[in-house]
């Protein structure tokens, strides 16, 4: 199988993830915040990861060891780029489970309807683009990257539905513009694909571009929400979570062949 196809099946994969609303928004809100709980600490270790053991020695490795000021220069980008959008895009990204009913807050929500999807479709853009350009390193990589996706994914979409239902759409409409903006992800798989052949070094640059997008997915949205945990033994909970999610990310790269 081409690593074309194992792009698109991967970006499939996470597409249909983005029907789980449909499912949660009926779920009672202290069996969502259980399933919450586990996925955040999960993700935040399987993101960070993804960006330290397989994409930035990735990206340094296909820029060479002497372009490593630039290699670091693309995962700087990538964080900025990754808090420009989750700060002026995307600003209901998966925190939106247990809102207030308060009258003005719903005003301010719908109003940010159309803004949350048009981030999210950028999101899930470079998702697509992320994915593609890992799996034209390597399978394992691509793997990687995928699982990462996947559980950072998760809680996300739930926060997305959520949004859309409270600022107005009917569940119908909210899972269809959801699946529309997950779809975005298959242009970015061919818009990584086309620029590949024709750039040079774009997948280094979208390799280590990720790895800084990832870390501060990790490190400024995930690792803040977890830390909000006041009780020692739920924290040491997340923590062997965390690491969990880090150790499924390094045996990934480490057992699957090349």
């Amino acid at each position: 199988m081409s690593n074309l196809l194992y792009a698109l099946l991967a970006v499939a994969v996470v597409s249909i993830l983005s029907l789980i609303g449909v499912f949660a928004i009926s779920i009672k809100e202290a069996t969502l915040d259980r399933i919450l709980f586990v996925l955040l600490s999960f993700s935040a270790g399987s993101i960070l990861g993804a960006a330290y053991l397989d994409l930035l020695p990735e990206a340094i490795e296909f820029l060479g060891e002497e372009q490593l000021s630039t290699a670091v220069l693309y995962v700087t980008l990538g964080f900025l780029g990754f808090f420009f959008l989750e700060r002026f895009l995307y600003w209901y990204h998966g925190h939106v489970h247990g809102y207030e009913s308060e009258v003005e807050e719903k005003m301010t929500v719908k109003k940010f309807v159309y803004l949350n999807l048009l981030g999210d479709g950028i999101h899930n853009l470079i998702d697509g683009m992320i994915i593609a350009a890992s799996f034209l390193i390597t399978f394992p990589v691509g793997l990687a990257t995928t699982v990462a996706v996947i559980f950072h994914e998760l809680p996300q979409e739930i926060g997305d539905f959520g949004v859309l239902v409270y600022g107005g759409f009917t569940r119908y409409k909210a899972l269809l513009f959801n699946l529309l903006s997950a779809l975005t992800a298959v242009v970015g798989v061919f818009i990584s694909n086309y620029f590949s052949t024709s750039i040079q070094n774009f997948i280094g640059f979208v390799i280590a571009f990720a790895a800084g997008g990832f870390i501060y997915l990790s490190a400024s949205e995930l690792i803040p929400e977890i830390q909000k945990e006041k009780s020692v033994g739920k924290s040491m909970i997340q923590f062997v979570l965390f690491i969990l999610g880090i150790v499924l990310i390094w045996s990934l790269g480490t057992i699957l062949p090349e």
